[in-house]
């Protein structure tokens, strides 16, 4: 689709370095062979809109017969969104579902009052040597849908909304930005979008969403008038007209953000919560492992392990 954004040519330097509330350098570490950036939740900025945890995964490379195995887990409160750039990952979750999600394709999945999942790399990937580079995100769902049924859906690269503007090129992965919408069902206003720039492109963050935020997965870009290079997570102060211009060597971003929650939230291992009675009510009920009886099940295809709460 073309796209032709209001840009006005000074917009970049419209605004001072102020409008950059918070600056987040992501937490690395390793999860088994492979390392993960954290960037949400921060030590400064617990969400950015409704996301409440963000992390990059990888770049990573595999040898034949190795892979990524995380082992069924529980969530509340949250939906998680899966988004990857190289390689793949095979979903199963309590639901039924079992999903191999590829580069350019979302995962959505809606924790609601009690969900369980895995994410492996499938048997067929690890005959070869292989790699991995994604995010993963979960949203904070507001207090009234806290405890909805969960849910599952899986929307690939084709049926999410590309948009085209001079030397940039946009995928709305979630909610609603620059007049479009992508198709899974959120809870709250919600931006996710996906961008390239190429060198020297410049990009207007859109204006009509409460919160805002930019994570430089790959390049470096300026804003304001000063520099970031990748693995920067950057948050705006509401309101301000921000643009986001490429260096020479081209950026690869998320924006994302959306509408703030009505309060803050309460995080224990993968459960997050509006109060910390939720949480301990599920902390108890995955302890007990009455699979199938009480909270949480696990996935149909893949019971013969589980992580254990900490």
């Amino acid at each position: 689709m073309s796209w032709n954004p209001t840009l006005d040519p000074g917009c970049p330097d419209a605004v001072g370095a102020e409008a950059i509330e918070t600056l987040i350098i992501p937490r690395a570490r390793d999860i088994g062979g492979f390392e993960v950036r954290r960037a949400l939740p921060a030590p400064k900025r617990q969400m950015v809109g409704p996301f409440i945890f963000f992390d990059q995964a990888g770049p990573a490379e595999f040898v034949t017969g190795q892979g990524v195995d995380v082992r069924p887990h529980p969530h509340i409160g949250l939906a998680t969104v899966t988004y990857l750039y190289r390689g793949e990952f095979q979903h199963r979750d309590s639901l039924g579902s079992n999903q191999i999600i590829l580069p350019g394709a979302v995962n959505w999945m809606v924790a609601g009052r009690g969900v369980t999942h895995s994410e492996r790399t499938s048997a067929a990937t690890r005959k070869a040597p292989h790699s991995l580079f994604g995010i993963q995100t979960w949203v904070a769902l507001p207090d009234a849908h806290e405890d909805v049924a969960p849910s599952f859906e899986h929307h690939a690269k084709e049926t999410l909304p590309s948009l085209e503007a001079e030397g940039a090129h946009l995928r709305l992965i979630l909610g609603t930005a620059y007049g479009e919408r992508a198709p899974a069902k959120v809870f709250s206003e919600t931006f996710y979008v996906d961008a390239t720039l190429e060198p020297n492109a410049r990009l207007p963050l859109p204006d009509d969403h409460e919160d805002r935020g930019l994570y430089v997965v790959e390049g470096s870009v300026t804003i304001a008038g000063q520099r970031f290079e990748a693995g920067r997570m950057l948050v705006f102060r509401p309101g301000d007209p921000i643009a986001v211009g490429a260096a020479e060597n081209g950026a690869h971003v998320l924006l994302l953000g959306g509408a703030t929650l009505g309060g803050p939230r309460y995080i224990w291992w993968n459960f997050v919560a509006s109060s910390r009675e939720r949480i301990d009510a599920a902390k108890e009920e995955w302890r007990k492992g009455d699979w199938g009886k009480g909270q949480f099940d696990l996935p149909p295809d893949d019971r013969d392990e589980f992580i254990p709460a900490p």
